[in-house]
């Protein structure tokens, strides 16, 4: 396998920390760039130290070509995640996912890197008309997080040409362990209400759809995309996840449950939340090979051991993405009125 100098935004974050351990494992140089809102610590002391791994601690939306030299792939991950968290400054969202993503993609371009791969999200598909969204179908984001994807993605595909391979993956809903743990997914937050509360309140009756796939399955899908010929992946949008991992909200709490029997399941007739998405991964298994290594079981099983052997802090705001972020809005608040030189004291 000829190793490659691999740039990836939001190295930082939930899938970025898994992604770049892995990529380093692989023997890849790995540049590491993001602002580091949950702190560095995310990627741990083993990462740092690595030879291979380069830091940028910087904006997406102050990257330049210069930061991109020398690059033979580059994934975005960067942005403000989660519709919840997008919702709440729709101004910022935009700078951040939409104008930062661009300017990472026309970066990246004007670098003349190779091979460009963009994390989108099957949210883009909001309230799914069918079953089975395949790629072709159209986009009904519901949220600002999601119409941000689908602008995104309308750019790059705009942009791409023979010597900018891009490739989109519209990621399915993530589960499973990362060093920047995130409650805030379904599988994570539910199994977690369960863990702590022994209760799981199932919104809307529950009948709602989401296309479920483990972390560790995002990144060997990125890595599918990266070792592909170019001729498969090249002004492609894959579905990233699996066919068996369409579940019902339902089903998802029926699942927890198995691994926390004490746990009561209260349903909830109402549901602000009215995305509901099934969603077809032929694609990318048939053009790439690429099929689901574990299962919303192994995701469920795997954070309630980690809970009980204190593997993670259920307590720790970082987890909640939308907590977090109203926290530094808060800060960035206070400093504005009594900060003086990047100081209060």
């Amino acid at each position: 396998m000829f190793m490659k100098t691999i740039l990836v935004t939001g190295a930082g974050g939930y899938i970025g920390t898994v992604m770049v351990e892995h990529l380093l494992a692989q023997g890849h140089k790995v540049i590491g760039v993001d602002r580091f809102y949950f702190g560095k610590g995310t990627l741990g002391s083993e990462t740092f130290n690595n030879q291979r791994f380069t830091l940028v601690q910087k904006d997406i939306r102050d990257l330049t070509p210069d930061d991109f030299r020398g690059v033979d792939v580059a994934i975005d991950l960067a942005g403000l995640s989660n519709d919840p968290t997008c919702d709440l400054k729709p101004k910022l969202t935009y700078n951040i996912n939409f104008k930062g993503g661009i300017n990472v993609a026309e970066c990246a371009k004007r670098a003349k890197v190779p091979r460009y791969i963009y994390s989108s999200s099957c949210s883009v598909y909001g309230m799914g008309a069918t079953q089975q969204l395949a790629e072709a179908a159209e986009p009904n984001p519901q949220s600002y997080y999601a119409r941000g994807k689908v602008d995104v993605e309308r750019r790059l595909l705009e942009i791409a040409d023979d010597e900018f391979c891009v490739t989109v993956l519209r990621n399915a809903t993530v589960y499973g362990l990362s060093k920047r743990m995130r409650f805030d997914l379904v599988i994570n937050l539910m199994t977690l209400k369960a863990w702590k509360e022994r209760k799981i309140f199932v919104l809307g009756g529950g009948k709602q759809w989401r296309p479920l796939v483990h972390v560790k399955d995002v990144v060997r899908g990125f890595e599918a995309v990266m070792d592909a010929p170019e001729e498969k992946v090249a002004k492609q949008i894959f579905n990233l996840g699996s066919n068996e991992q369409n579940y019902q909200v339902v089903q998802i709490a029926n699942i927890i449950k198995e691994f926390i029997p004490s746990v009561e399941i209260i349903q909830v007739p109402d549901d602000p939340d009215k995305r509901t998405y099934n969603v077809n991964f032929d694609k990318i298994k048939n053009t790439l090979g690429f099929q689901a290594e574990f299962s919303a079981r192994d995701g469920t099983k795997e954070i309630v051991e980690a809970l009980n052997y204190g593997v993670i802090d259920p307590d720790d705001p970082r987890t909640r993405t939308i907590e977090h972020y109203r926290f530094l809005l808060r800060v960035e608040d206070t400093m504005a009125e009594l900060g003086k030189d990047g100081r209060i004291f």
